[in-house]
């Protein structure tokens, strides 16, 4: 039996600011989807041994202090992300990105990283996450080199430290809290998810 492929919802682009856009997906029975898109990210889950490395940042969105995994965008405009999005290589710039962000606000150089997952928002906002774990990395001879503006210090915190953070409400990217909690910490240190 053949089994066709829909093709993909016509488009048409309503808005386009620097690093998003809101485009209408005109649906086979005629209504429209509206969906707002905008380049993707990269989360990075450093370890070293039984060490896990946070950043606490600044973030306006929180009005204060958030402790954070290390990351930070993989496209700095709309138009690049387009470009890449159309040619289907957005693996390869995420990658590109852990090792720029990993320099930028760690001071780390990465040697390899290891997808553990591509994080979506929802159906109806289009921002990816994607997320790395990283073992294999040195410091950077001049360390970390924030872009301006960015206030961000590091701390390395054991797997009970990071789970503690969680609980109290000290990491406000409910994705990286479900990444960790779901995916990360129970393969890398089942001993704390032990019935």
């Amino acid at each position: 039996m053949d089994v066709m492929e829909a093709a993909p919802p016509a488009e048409c682009r309503v808005y386009s600011g620097k690093l998003g856009e809101v485009v209408h997906l005109a649906q086979a029975d005629g209504r429209v989807f509206e969906v707002f898109r905008r380049p993707p990210g990269v989360r990075m889950v450093f370890l070293d041994g039984d060490r896990m490395l946070l950043t606490e940042e600044y973030r306006s969105e929180v009005n204060g202090y958030d402790l954070r995994l290390p990351g930070g965008k993989v496209f700095d405009d709309l138009e690049s992300f387009t470009q890449a999005r159309l040619v289907g290589n957005l693996e390869v710039a995420a990658r590109r990105a852990v090792q720029r962000e990993a320099l930028e606000e760690v001071g780390l150089i990465v040697s390899d990283a290891e997808l553990v997952t591509i994080a979506r928002a929802g159906a109806t906002v289009e921002w990816d996450l994607y997320y790395y774990i990283v073992r294999d990395f040195a410091e950077a001879q001049d360390g970390p080199q924030p872009e301006e503006g960015e206030q961000i210090t590091t701390r390395w915190f054991s797997p009970v430290e990071v789970l503690a953070t969680v609980r109290a409400g000290h990491v406000s990217e409910w994705r990286s809290v479900g990444v960790l909690l779901g995916l990360v910490m129970p393969r890398e240190f089942p001993h704390l998810f032990a019935c």
